[in-house]
């Protein structure tokens, strides 16, 4: 047989309480409850894929991911797996609506795939650069522990932050100032999650500029379907403002660019899988959209994809993939190298690099 027909395929669970909870406008998270599949090739090399459902973002929980990877499982065996592109677009006419299992499925492909041909994955999606910067987000917390873990982070070498806001106008504010005082150089992302009306939006940019506060970018500040209201608030501000829950697949990547309702598309992995993502950013970059990276709850495995696919296509303007577990929790090793705040891969690796 062919050795880059798969063989075998397995799915288990990937639970890890948090050191802290993992809270955002519209929902809160105590742990990570992924999903890894293994494919297991002809030739006796194994690819492995994670999902990372995140509920309040894409509809998806662990239980409906170990089902449809079970509803998968007995298709992928004795397919080739450098047909992942074929094997991608047969799944999203079935499973649509299961993008984060999708993503486990072609992130395990494109792993065995790159690993048999002995290059890591970066170098399969274009070699741009080894190296990238990631921001580190500041929780929602008190506006002491605020101040105190900006200045932190930015002794670290940080040289961009993000906040989640949305929850409360004058604590989000007060948060906001916090930081800014505890590390004044940096730069500032705010993401809403969809938090905010048009009209708090706006109102809440215009209390900021009062405070003397500026963000270097305003992510989803309305709900994911309100292309006019995201539009709204973009033509009320010179802030650059980005589409993240609004965009999953490339119709919602055309309906921004026809709607001219933001600066910048967010690309997520666990929203859109690899195949979607890399036609949703040549979609941005025609229309001349800049683009971002960003994560839900992946451990090193999923982070380390997403690094692949940023430095590998190189030109994100935004970066968002700081961990969120310590070495010492996360259940694999490998894959990129990521020393406060930056990414580095090995020209040695084969595919992601990341073992279990």
């Amino acid at each position: 047989m062919d050795p880059l027909t798969i063989r075998k395929v397995t799915i288990e669970p990937v639970n890890i309480l948090l050191d802290e909870p993992f809270t955002i406008a519209i929902g809160r998270k105590e742990s990570i409850e992924n999903v890894l599949i293994t494919v297991e090739l002809d030739n006796g090399i194994k690819g492995y894929g994670e999902a990372a459902p995140l509920e309040p973002i894409n509809g998806e929980n662990q239980s409906t991911v170990l089902a449809t990877l079970s509803s998968i499982k007995h298709f992928l065996v004795g397919k080739d797996a450098s047909g992942y592109r074929m094997i991608s677009n047969h799944l999203k006419s079935v499973f649509w609506a299961q993008a984060t299992a999708r993503c486990a499925v072609e992130m395990a492909l494109v792993d065995a795939f790159t690993r048999s041909l002995d290059i890591p994955l970066f170098k399969f999606f274009g070699g741009a650069v080894n190296r990238i910067e990631t921001d580190y987000t500041v929780d929602i917390v008190p506006p002491e522990i605020a101040r105190a873990n900006a200045a932190r982070l930015a002794g670290k070498g940080y040289r961009v932050l993000k906040t989640k806001v949305g929850k409360s106008l004058a604590e989000d504010i007060d948060r906001i100032l916090a930081i800014k005082e505890g590390a004044p150089e940096c730069g500032l992302v705010l993401d809403a999650n969809q938090g905010f009306s048009p009209n708090e939006a706006a109102f809440f940019l215009e209390e900021l500029e009062k405070n003397g506060i500026r963000p270097d970018l305003f992510e989803q500040p309305v709900l994911k379907f309100d292309l006019p209201g995201m539009k709204y608030v973009k033509d009320r501000t010179s802030i650059p403002i980005a589409a993240d829950e609004s965009v999953f697949t490339t119709a919602d990547a055309i309906n921004v660019v026809r709607t001219g309702c933001a600066d910048v598309i967010n690309i997520k992995l666990m929203k859109s899988g690899i195949v979607e993502a890399i036609d949703i950013a040549a979609i941005a970059r025609s229309a001349n959209i800049k683009l971002m990276i960003g994560c839900m709850l992946e451990t090193r495995l999923g982070l380390g994809c997403a690094v692949h696919l940023a430095a590998g296509m190189g030109g994100f303007d935004f970066v968002d993939l700081d961990p969120h577990l310590s070495p010492d929790k996360d259940p694999f090793t490998g894959g990129p190298e990521f020393s406060d705040p930056h990414y580095d891969i090995s020209e040695k690796l084969a595919g992601i690099g990341v073992s279990v």
